[in-house]
């Protein structure tokens, strides 16, 4: 029985599902939108949280315990500094998944997880093709 066994496994040891769930937080965190199957975006979702909220926070432990999952200064310099300001009005619910296919392979089910106010790349302005009357 299970009793009391919060979380999923994802058939992997230990070690080796904290450093699955660090580094899609800590890729999560850096391109601020990211694919994965949609258990493992699940998971990772009460993690990003965690760390946004102790970027909101911005004391020195707060960043200590930030770096110390997420393994990346570059990336806890961007939490601390542009991500946590980015939500510091809101209580929480900071990502959302949205579903995208089905991989080829297996057919699992696959999710985009991204921040919900997410700086958006600039799109290119399509060119619109020119009427005649502007030819001239």
């Amino acid at each position: 029985m299970r009793h009391r066994k919060k979380g999923r496994q994802l058939g992997r040891q230990t070690k080796h599902r904290w450093a699955l769930f660090r580094s899609l937080v800590t890729s999560l965190l850096e391109h601020e939108r990211i694919e994965t199957t949609e258990a493992k975006a699940k998971e990772i979702r009460g993690f990003t949280d965690r760390m946004i909220t102790l970027g909101k926070d911005g004391s020195l432990p707060a960043r200590r315990r930030a770096l110390s999952f997420l393994r990346s200064k570059a990336v806890v310099t961007k939490l601390f500094s542009d991500v946590a300001t980015r939500f510091k009005d809101r209580p929480g619910g900071y990502t959302r998944m949205v579903k995208t296919r089905r991989r080829i392979g297996d057919a699992a089910e696959l999710v985009a997880i991204e921040l919900v106010s997410r700086t958006e790349a600039p799109a290119a302005k399509p060119a619109s093709p020119a009427t005649p009357a502007e030819k001239s």
